[in-house]
């Protein structure tokens, strides 16, 4: 690649499961970082992660070393997110909140918030919509408190295994975003 000059913009850690729970993930963003440095200089380092193991130093050790960190927040509330996300094990979203706020306090402006929004059917057939102002009033008091320099709005693009999944209206999007822009500096929206 770097022979037929084309480097990578971006090399971002993400995809079918959670990245930060390879157990040697700051030792592989490392070697990444090296090798990015080597051959890449100008691309940047990326992890997505749900935000669920900052309560490992390992692992915040790794996202400090990258060019950026990509976390998700899907509500303001715990019991839309454990539908949603269906995180592993014991799961709190006041604790997931204050360890982001210590990895923002070591990241700065290398981190990101990333919420994608949608409705859905559980399998009782009971609708869902983490649209709704239940979700999001909650969420904006999220994003005050850590003061994100970045927050990514989307919804889903491709088809998911949950049937009954189903994008957020652009419109809808576009309201929660403005409210978001309120508080955070830079907001993006994908339909």
């Amino acid at each position: 690649m770097v022979q037929d000059g084309e480097c990578p913009d971006v090399i971002t850690y993400a995809g079918n499961g959670e990245p930060t729970l390879h157990p040697h993930f700051a030792e592989i963003v490392g070697d990444t970082v090296a090798l990015r440095d080597k051959y890449a200089p100008k691309a940047k380092v990326c992890v997505l992660t749900n935000a669920t193991r900052l309560g490992d130093a390992k692992v915040v050790e790794g996202l400090c070393l990258t060019d950026e960190a990509i976390l998700k927040i899907d509500s303001g509330l715990e019991s839309t997110v454990k539908m949603l996300d269906r995180p592993t094990g014991a799961y709190s979203l006041d604790t997931v909140v204050e360890r982001i706020a210590a990895l923002r306090e070591r990241l700065g402006d290398a981190l990101t918030i990333q919420t994608m929004f949608v409705t859905w059917t559980d399998e009782d057939g009971v609708e869902h919509d983490n649209s709704r102002e239940e979700d999001v009033k909650p969420w904006l008091e999220i994003l005050r408190r850590l003061s994100p320099p970045r927050l990514m709005i989307y919804t889903i693009d491709r088809e998911t295994p949950l049937k009954t999944m189903a994008k957020t209206a652009p419109a809808v999007l576009d309201a929660i975003a403005a409210r978001a822009r309120e508080i955070v500096p830079e907001v993006s929206v994908s339909y």
